[in-house]
C-alpha cells in the first residue's frame, strides 16, 4: 500500500464506501456534526477544546478545511463515510498514528463520528471492518485504539464482535490531561 498521506485509499463493501473527505461533503456532514445526539459519542480527547460541533455550514467548511489542511501536514487523514443507497455522507472516520509516552505511543488512533440514527451495532462494525485491518500498514501502528464512552451500548457490541477488547489504560495529553474508555484491537 502507498503511503496515505501521498494517495489516500479508498475502502467499500456493498453498502459503505470509504474515501478522502472532500469539500462537497459539507451539506451531509452539517446533519451528523450538528446532530446532539450524536455529539456524546464522539471522541474529542486531546483536541484542544473543540467538541465536534458544527450547527452552521460555516463551521463545518471550517472543519473540513482544517481536516484538509491535517491531511496535508501529515497530522490524520479523515474519510467520509458514503451510504451507497443514498450518495450521502453519514459521517467520518479519523485515523492518525500517536506518538507518546503512554500506553498508547505508536498506537494508530480511530475516530468514528456517524449520525446517531447510525449508532447501531451492525451498522458500526460494518465500517470499522472496512478500514480497521488496514491502519496498520497505513499507519505503521503497533495497535488500533478507539474511544468507546460507557453509554455507548451498540459501539461496544460492534468493537467486541469485531475483536477489540475494552483497556483501563489511560490516554496521556501532552498537557497530563488522562482520558479512559478506551479499547484496543490488536
Amino acid at each position: 500500500m502507498k503511503n496515505v498521506y501521498e494517495k489516500c485509499p479508498t475502502f467499500e463493501n456493498e453498502k459503505w464506501l470509504l474515501r478522502f473527505v472532500e469539500k462537497s461533503d459539507a451539506d451531509d456532514l452539517l446533519q451528523v456534526y450538528s446532530d446532539k445526539n450524536a455529539l456524546p459519542f464522539f471522541n474529542s480527547d486531546n483536541c484542544d477544546g473543540d467538541n465536534f460541533y458544527y450547527h452552521t455550514k460555516e463551521l463545518m467548511n471550517k472543519a473540513i478545511d482544517f481536516w484538509l489542511y491535517s491531511y496535508k501536514e501529515k497530522w490524520f487523514v479523515r474519510w467520509a463515510i458514503i451510504e451507497k443507497s443514498t450518495g450521502k455522507a453519514i459521517g467520518t472516520i479519523e485515523l492518525f498514528k500517536r506518538l507518546s509516552d503512554d500506553p498508547f505511543n505508536e498506537s494508530g488512533i480511530l475516530r468514528l463520528d456517524v449520525g446517531s440514527s447510525y449508532e447501531k451495532a451492525e451498522e458500526m462494525k460494518e465500517i470499522m471492518s472496512l478500514i480497521t485491518p488496514h491502519a496498520f500498514e497505513m499507519f505503521d501502528c503497533n495497535q488500533v485504539a478507539t474511544k468507546i464512552p460507557i453509554y455507548a451500548v451498540e459501539r461496544a457490541v460492534a468493537a467486541q464482535a469485531f475483536g477489540f477488547e475494552k483497556t483501563d489504560k489511560l490516554l496521556v495529553a501532552k498537557d497530563g490531561v488522562a482520558f479512559n474508555g478506551y479499547w484496543i484491537y490488536k
